[in-house]
């Protein structure tokens, strides 16, 4: 099953539809902007964020301001239809998320913090944890594996707010210098415009883009830079050891 690091693939796996954009997309536009095929991809597709409209209705707007997001670098989006409040780490589930990876092959996947405010995104994790390590097993779920087809280099995003449920800080392994690609993490969030102009309406003021803004500028001065992105790696039994984003993104890594 080895070999998945020879492909530059990247996925970003998490709960729901612009998680990725707020959490991770200065990092995708990097890989993107280096030749990387890249696939946003949502557990769910957000039915529960609106209190004006329904489900259906909700979600159909919700898909295309993903898709829309993720176009910007020409990324790929995906939605897995679970519910909001509803991701369960269960059988039907895990084959869903295991047969997309089986069809993209991803060697490198950044997912939810597995320690997070909300449990749909530490059931993300949950699920992009065990895919990863799965999907290239030719028993797991049907289909072709692709050549090259291994175990990705997997990271995890930060928590909201960089802390755990019990309010205490998770400290980055790693920082990403997205001063370059500020701009485009941000038109990627304002893609997502259902929910910005909901925040705007509700708090009198563009929150979601000053939200991000303000946090990755916090992320910035931990580690010297302008603003970045924080993940840690997973380090388990099996998967790869070596940091790929540092070897892909040289400077642009800070690791303390």
């Amino acid at each position: 099953m080895s070999g998945a690091s020879e492909r530059r693939v990247a996925m970003c796996l998490m709960a729901h539809p612009d998680d990725c954009e707020i959490l991770a997309a200065g990092t995708l536009a990097h890989l993107a902007r280096r030749g990387w095929e890249v696939h946003i991809a949502t557990m769910s597709p957000g039915d529960c964020g609106s209190a004006d409209l329904g489900p259906e209705a909700i979600s159909a707007i919700r898909r295309a301001e993903g898709a829309a997001g993720a176009a910007i670098i020409g990324a790929t989006y995906h939605c897995l239809e679970s519910r909001d409040l509803y991701i369960m780490f269960d059988e039907p589930t895990l084959r869903r998320v295991c047969s997309l990876m089986r069809a993209i092959a991803p060697s490198l996947v950044i997912t939810n913090s597995p320690d997070d405010y909300m449990v749909d995104h530490e059931m993300a994790s949950k699920l992009a944890r065990s895919a990863t390590f799965g999907y290239p097993i030719p028993n797991v779920v049907p289909g072709a594996i692709l050549p090259g087809s291994g175990i990705p280099h997997l990271y995890y995003a930060d928590a909201l707010e960089g802390k755990d449920i019990l309010g205490r800080p998770i400290t980055p392994g790693l920082y990403v210098d997205i001063a370059e690609t500020l701009d485009t993490k941000t038109e990627m969030l304002c893609a997502h415009a259902s929910q910005r102009e909901w925040l705007r309406a509700h708090h009198g003021m563009d929150q979601y883009v000053v939200s991000m803004k303000a946090w990755a500028s916090k992320r910035g001065r931990e580690c010297g830079l302008a603003t970045a992105e924080g993940f840690r790696q997973h380090l388990g039994h099996a998967y790869p050891q070596d940091c790929l984003l540092a070897r892909e993104l040289g400077d642009s890594v800070v690791r303390l």
